[in-house]
């Protein structure tokens, strides 16, 4: 019996000693953190073996597992968090204000796994602790609302997240004054609701006076400035400011390496932010400097299994999908998805976007059964993750309905699109961007299936959704207006396409300059149309500067190059120009068979085209070889009764008449 009594007590003295010299887990202090976390844990270990229940012990147990979970050991830190927990509430109760922090840190555990049940009640418990301890009024109660809205903010549920950040704001200006930093945070925490919601014009305001007030109590150089700045910039990227948005990122990148160092995690965070607008600008060496420096620091400050290093090699793998580098992208993607799913488990919604991506990957590649599978799964994970009306499940349906579309399978993908489009209505009104986007695949389901009436008024309610939101000079809005020219386009109702087509054009051109590859679709598109009409002299420039655009931009083996060539090969074959058409015809033809491998829809399109070349030529042999090439790939891909392979099997049959009688 003595000898326990010693062990124990030696035990206590242990942990006291770690207690007093275990560091803040803030980042500065990691290197310090990571020499005492082997011995830390062991010594937690013998808090619970020794049951030892004190107060040092308790708070022992609680900087380690912050420190863990920091570090993203979730396992282990929740295991610690709940023994700090069960430790104070059986020496201070079950109400006392510690529980309340306690219960807080294990809620954001929770929310970062993606595990919204479990944090919800915690932050409501926390909320419930503070309310009978402090008053309605305290400013502690404040800041538990705004924890619970930012988590409702996640869910999608944008009324109650509203509410209560409405009501943490109202607290926080009463008790702390206008001008408190904690005030800052309430408004930043709704700035990104109404940002979530569309409400576009109230989003700015909020987002100046959270800036106002850091700036005027913390100094132009503190972290929470950048975090602020970085927001703002992610708003004006979204609305295609993108000189506005470039300025803010870049100051909050400057804020960050000046206050934090260069090594630091949020230095990543602000690299793959001014990455993205890059991206978006199609400056595709600048983001990919950026991005691959975002992933070495990530990788290094928090360790190659960590949740910010798959982010920062799915936003890689993205920026090569868009270059048309697909193997490079593919591995990409799917070293994040394996590191999501070790990290945040198979369910989490974060593998979810890895899952959708790498789906959309298959999916331009024509891997339609193995993108089935991704999406479908991608969706089991969202309705799992969230409710049925979130708009993340939104995504998934669109998802799954285009590559259904892709295969010419439209009553399976129109039910997937109608209930994508009820949930964003639902969730975020009618007037919300995202809506807009809900209606222009919906439209565009009607556009392959020849249903020009019903696709005409869709499109023209998401242009209105797009143009109320964003203002006549946004990218989205362009976007629209060259999908309703290739409807008018469709139905030969030429002068209006025509029109849409230059508007479409000048607003890219205005946004994104001369070389971006959207004024390349843009040139494309205006070229198809005087090429349908007869008008090839107008046609042949703008298919040779949409080339030479794209061979720009992309470099000279993306598909969309090989998409120029054959076009241009088209209008010097309906012209009778064959040595000049043959040679392109064979070049998209290469292009797309090493990027788009032998058995894509594309490729077969191409030696169609190639094969009634020869037949006028009369190389007959030569001809029927492509055309069953041409019909074997139509077969497999999209069936035997799609409209392109009914087509291909037309020309077949002709050549084989002509050649076997």
């Amino acid at each position: 019996m003595d000898r326990k009594i010693t062990w124990g007590e030696r035990a206590k003295n242990v942990v006291n000693r770690m207690h007093n010299a275990f560091p803040q887990a803030e980042f500065e202090n990691w290197g310090l953190c990571e020499e005492f976390i082997l011995c830390a844990t062991a010594i937690c270990e013998q808090i619970s073996q020794f049951e030892i229940e004190t107060e040092n012990a308790a708070m022992l147990l609680h900087e380690t597992a912050y420190y863990l979970y920091q570090k993203s050991e979730y396992d282990q830190a929740e295991y610690l968090y709940k023994k700090s927990l069960a430790i104070d509430g059986k020496a201070l109760g079950k109400d006392h204000l510690s529980i309340a922090v306690s219960l807080n840190n294990l809620a954001a555990l929770y929310v970062d796994q993606g595990d919204y049940d479990q944090a919800e009640p915690l932050y409501q418990r926390s909320l419930t602790i503070r309310k009978m301890a402090l008053g309605e009024g305290h400013s502690e109660v404040a800041a538990s609302l705004n924890n619970l809205a930012g988590l409702y903010r996640r869910q999608g549920k944008y009324d109650q997240a509203q509410s209560l950040c409405q009501k943490s704001l109202v607290i926080r200006e009463k008790v702390l004054g206008q001008d408190h930093p904690d005030v800052a945070s309430s408004l930043n925490t709704l700035a990104m609701i109404y940002h979530a919601q569309g409400k576009y014009d109230q989003v700015e305001s909020l987002y100046q006076r959270c800036l106002a007030i850091d700036e005027k109590t913390l100094g132009q150089d503190h972290p929470s400035i950048a975090m602020t700045l970085n927001n703002v910039a992610s708003f004006y990227h979204d609305q295609g400011r993108y000189d506005q948005a470039e300025r803010l990122y870049r100051r909050s990148l400057a804020i960050r390496e000046k206050s934090l160092g260069k090594g630091h995690p949020d230095i990543a965070i602000g690299l793959n932010n001014l990455a993205g607008l890059y991206r978006t600008q199609n400056k595709y060496e600048q983001a990919e400097t950026l991005y691959q420096h975002g992933v070495t620091i990530w990788e290094k400050a928090l360790g190659q299994d960590h949740p910010y290093v798959a982010i920062g090699l799915n936003n890689l793998a993205e920026l090569y999908d868009a270059q048309g580098k697909y193997d490079q992208a593919e591995l990409l993607y799917q070293k994040s998805l394996m590191v999501s799913e070790n990290v945040l488990g198979q369910d989490h919604p974060d593998v979810a976007v890895c899952l959708n991506n790498l789906a959309e990957l298959y999916r331009i590649q024509n891997k339609y059964n193995q993108a089935e599978a991704l999406c479908q799964r991608s969706l089991a994970i969202n309705e799992k993750a969230f409710e049925q009306n979130h708009p993340d499940v939104a995504i998934s349906l669109n998802n799954l309905a285009l590559l259904y579309c892709d295969q010419g399978n439209y009553t399976d993908a129109e039910p997937l699109l109608l209930r994508g489009l009820a949930i964003g209505e639902q969730l975020l009104g009618q007037d919300h961007s995202d809506v807009a986007i809900d209606l222009n695949n919906l439209a565009a389901l009607y556009y392959e299936q020849g249903k020009f009436t019903e696709a005409e008024p869709m499109y023209q309610r998401a242009l209105v959704i797009w143009e109320k939101a964003f203002g006549q000079d946004h990218s989205d809005v362009a976007s629209c207006l060259n999908n309703l020219a290739e409807l008018y386009r469709a139905q030969n109702k030429y002068d209006q396409a025509e029109l849409l087509y230059q508007r479409s054009l000048a607003i890219d051109e205005k946004l994104l300059g001369q070389d971006h590859s959207d004024i390349a679709s843009c040139l494309n598109n205006l070229a198809a149309l005087y090429y349908e009409q007869g008008k090839y002299v107008e046609a042949e420039p703008l298919y040779q500067r949409s080339l030479t655009i794209w061979e720009k931009a992309l470099g000279h083996e993306h598909p969309n190059v090989a998409l120029s060539f054959n076009n241009l090969a088209e209008l010097y074959d309906v012209q009778g120009k064959y040595a000049e058409a043959e040679p392109l015809y064979q070049k998209s033809l290469a292009i797309l068979e090493k990027t788009l491998g032998h058995d894509h829809p594309d490729i077969a399109t191409d030696l169609n085209n190639l094969a009634t070349i020869y037949d006028v030529l009369g190389k007959y042999d030569q001809a029927e070889d492509l055309f069953q090439r041409s019909l074997s790939i139509l077969e497999k891909a999209l069936g035997k009764d799609h409209p392109n392979t009914k087509i291909t099997r037309d020309n077949l049959q002709q050549i084989q008449a002509h050649l076997h009688g």
